[in-house]
């Protein structure tokens, strides 16, 4: 049987099992919110009981979002048993809902947004006011009033019954009371314990209850009883404040979408939205689905996505994403996709998909704690049984400045042991990995980083190495008019107008730049080119005004027979802007001009007639503004050493380089050269982390240790290519990636090692009678689990840095 599942099937089959897309049956697959459910050991349990269940066929628990997945045959097994095998487990399921026979909970209520098919995340707990807090608040009062008969008003504490000739005073019933309200609930979930074979804390607690009960040790039983039920509503409680923001990130996506049809508007769920017909989103609403605006223009808010904080403008033709928050004026959007495969859908799905993927440390620890409970029950057990047979009169020793007796009766090890089995839990070791991944994950995914993987999540941290792709990474990947050199009489609107004339019949990239800068500089009224002529790889010639006008590279003029020498040394010279004394329009570009642009990793347009130069238009693909400030944020992290890659020619990325301070360059590199680079770097630095788009940079992405790929949002090959994929088109992330990274790392070393060191101690200082059992419960198990999930919730407070 297998033990995962990639996901509930899409949609509601016909009759009971239903169909797939190409009309083949499948199995109904059922999708329960189990909010208890909260520990890996929970979750043994649950597949343990779900795996003797005859027709379940695939599992999938998700303990961290309390939620189960589950395939059955439909011929063998129904819903029905399959929430009855959960519960008798001893985990209530709260809500969910099936593919194939509907609402696990009557009305699919407890559906938390994970679509047909199941559960995304449990909806959230009212903690202290189910019937198990009400127990507990009732077996608190009795234990209170127990203590208080018991050691203060004992003149009032009367012998009331009597039990096999042993008497029970008022304070033994108020004891006993205790055990049978907040108890019986902890006994109940060691029988299914039992029943499942699982050795976990319910079993021992159980164990320990009954135990203490059975040989009237009636203070320890009910005060082991209650401290542990409030011990674990605190603990449901803080991981149902955990589960929060996989709950916030479900929650981004409206349920209905205004939808045009047949002339009216409707409100209609957005699971029944089809592609190609067109939402309407008015100011203040969210943009239900993926699409294409048709109609208006409005600043919108694509935080959710991209985690990009300014409003970015939309107007008719602009793709909008699910989740973005309409903030200003009215849109028509043309739906792109379902609601299943939006860009905010298949984020849910990866960070669902992440919380699953167990880091190195995680299987480690479930390693370490399956030697470990077994190992301290033994102690406990012969902590309890073996002093008392070879210890004949109490010891009195010094240990530390202390005064410790080693006691000879059997009581005063019973207890000891005891308080070994409350030790022997590893529930705050076992989850004090899986939080802070699921913390770390949906953090970074609120601002607009998805990491496929907890796995991921430690090896950015860890990494000793950054590769940057230049074009789209360190540069905008688009490009721009950078300089204008007029020459002569000319201007620098004279000169943008006659490019733009020029270049209005060419498709070339340059030609892109030039028009998109003359259009907003507000230069209008083009004259319209006659006799276009592309010169193929030297540039362009057209009649403007009955005159011909080039425009190309300076190799171009200097077969015109333009003399640019001077312009072309390699010295610091600058740009004048009148004739010099020969009266040569090309010598009015001083000493160094163009190779000065050129050294900077411009390209360089030259306009004129055959006689006469117009000026210079130098084009670049611009260096994003945040590039050189993530680059010094990285190595103040801790980065030892950041690379940037490119097939760009030497000049460009001797520029790009210097003007965004990298370590060092590589250029003209083909994409196999990049992967050498990569393997390079791993040899001499260690762990690397490679980023780039996700498409030309593939190879290098699958060979460092971790690829991220950049601007993934609506990019279905840089989410799957990618390790972690940067969802906005933002540089600035890089160094948020690996701080909260980093972090995570520390707090999950902080967690692993304070979960162990307090049980160490604690387990040292039961034998010498130093730890009770109300300080084994108050500290070892509730203070370290609420310790753990706090600590790992710091996490969601990482926010990345603004560099404006």
């Amino acid at each position: 049987m297998s033990d995962e599942l990639e996901g509930a099937d899409d949609g509601a089959g016909s009759g009971p099992t239903g169909t797939d897309a190409d009309g083949e049956r499948r199995e109904p697959t059922a999708g329960l919110a189990v909010p208890e459910m909260d520990c890996p050991s929970c979750a043994g349990k649950v597949e343990s009981a779900l795996g003797r269940v005859d027709g379940v066929t695939e599992i999938a628990l998700n303990p961290t979002a309390g939620t189960a997945t589950v395939a059955y045959n439909p011929d063998r097994a129904g819903e029905a048993d399959v929430v009855a095998a959960i519960e008798g487990a001893g985990y209530e399921v709260t809500g969910g809902r099936s593919d194939g026979e509907g609402s696990a909970d009557g009305d699919g209520s407890g559906d938390a947004g994970g679509g047909s098919g199941g559960v995304a995340v449990a909806p959230p707990a009212e903690v202290w006011t189910t019937p198990r807090a009400k127990k507990t608040w009732l077996g608190a009062v009795l234990v209170a009033a127990g203590l208080l008969f018991e050691f203060v008003l004992t003149g009032s504490n009367p012998a009331v019954a009597s039990v096999l000739g042993a008497p029970l005073t008022l304070a033994d019933v108020l004891f006993l009371g205790a055990v049978a309200a907040s108890g019986l609930p902890v006994v109940r979930g060691g029988y299914y314990s039992a029943r499942n074979r699982s050795l976990d804390i319910d079993l021992l607690m159980g164990t320990a209850i009954l135990a203490a009960t059975g040989i009237g040790y009636f203070v320890e039983a009910a005060t082991l009883a209650v401290l542990f039920s409030v011990a674990e509503l605190l603990e449901d409680y803080a991981m149902d404040r955990a589960r929060d923001s996989l709950r916030e990130l479900m929650e981004l996506s409206p349920d209905e979408a205004t939808v045009r049809r047949d002339g009216a508007e409707a409100a209609v769920p957005t699971d029944d939205v089809a592609v190609g017909e067109t939402v309407i989103v008015r100011p203040g609403e969210k943009i239900p689905l993926d699409g294409t605006v048709t109609e208006g223009e409005s600043a919108v808010d694509e935080s959710p996505i991209t985690g990009e904080s300014v409003p970015v403008d939309k107007a008719v033709g602009d793709e909008a994403f699910a989740g973005a928050i309409n903030e200003e004026g009215y849109l028509e959007i043309e739906v792109t996709s379902t609601a299943g495969d939006s860009t905010l859908s298949r984020i849910i799905e990866l960070v669902q998909g992440a919380q699953a993927e167990k880091t190195e440390t995680e299987r480690f620890v479930d390693r370490f704690a399956g030697y470990y409970t077994p190992v301290v029950v033994v102690l406990a057990v012969l902590t309890a049984a073996v002093p008392p047979l070879v210890i004949a009169e109490p010891i009195a020793v010094d240990v530390v400045g202390y005064g410790v007796t080693f006691a000879s009766d059997w009581g005063t090890w019973f207890v000891r042991g005891l308080t070994l089995l409350v030790i022997a839990c590893p529930c705050a070791f076992v989850i004090s990995t899986p939080v802070s991944v699921v913390s770390g994950i949906t953090s970074a995914a609120r601002n607009g980083v998805l990491i496929k993987g907890g796995n991921h999540l430690e090896a950015m941290g860890d990494v000793d190495a950054v590769a940057l792709d230049k074009t789209g990474t360190l540069t905008r990947g688009e490009l721009a008019v950078t300089d204008l050199v007029p020459i002569g009489g000319a201007d620098e609107e004279t000169l943008l107008r006659r490019a733009a004339a020029l270049e209005r019949r060419s498709e070339h990239p340059i030609a892109a730049a030039v028009l998109d800068r003359a259009d907003r500089a507000g230069v209008g009224d083009l004259p319209e080119p006659t006799g276009f002529e592309s010169l193929t790889g030297k540039g362009i010639r057209a009649d403007i005004d009955g005159e011909t006008y080039y425009a190309g590279k300076p190799a171009l003029f200097e077969e015109l027979g333009f003399d640019l020498s001077r312009a072309r040394a390699e010295t610091d010279g600058g740009v004048v802007t009148g004739d010099d004394e020969t009266g040569s329009a090309a010598d009015a570009l001083a000493d160094g001009a163009l190779a000065a642009l050129e050294r900077a990793g411009k390209t360089v347009v030259l306009v004129g007639t055959a006689a006469e130069l117009t000026g210079a238009v130098a084009v670049a693909d611009e260096v994003r503004p945040d590039s050189r400030r993530a680059v010094e944020r990285l190595r103040e992290l801790g980065v030892a050493r950041v690379v940037m890659l490119t097939g760009d020619n030497e000049g460009t990325a001797r520029a790009i380089a210097g003007s965004v301070g990298v370590d060092e360059y590589r250029a003209e590199l083909l994409p196999e050269q990049k992967v050498d680079a990569v393997e390079s770097l791993q040899a001499e630095y260690g762990q690397v982390a490679m980023v780039g788009d996700g498409i030309n940079d593939a190879p290098a992405l699958a060979t460092a240790e971790v690829g991220v790929a950049m601007g993934a949002a609506g990019t279905d090959t840089a989410l799957e290519t990618a390790d972690i994929a940067l969802m906005g088109d933002d540089v600035a992330k890089l160094p948020y990636l690996y701080a909260l990274s980093h972090t995570a790392n520390g707090v999950i070393r902080q967690n692993v090692w304070a979960s162990l060191g307090v049980k160490a101690l604690l387990a040292l200082g039961v034998p010498l009678g130093l730890v009770s059992v109300a300080v084994a419960v108050v500290v070892g198990d509730m203070g370290m689990s609420l310790g753990v999930t706090g600590n790992a919730m710091r996490l969601s407070g990482i926010e990345p840095e603004s560099y404006e």
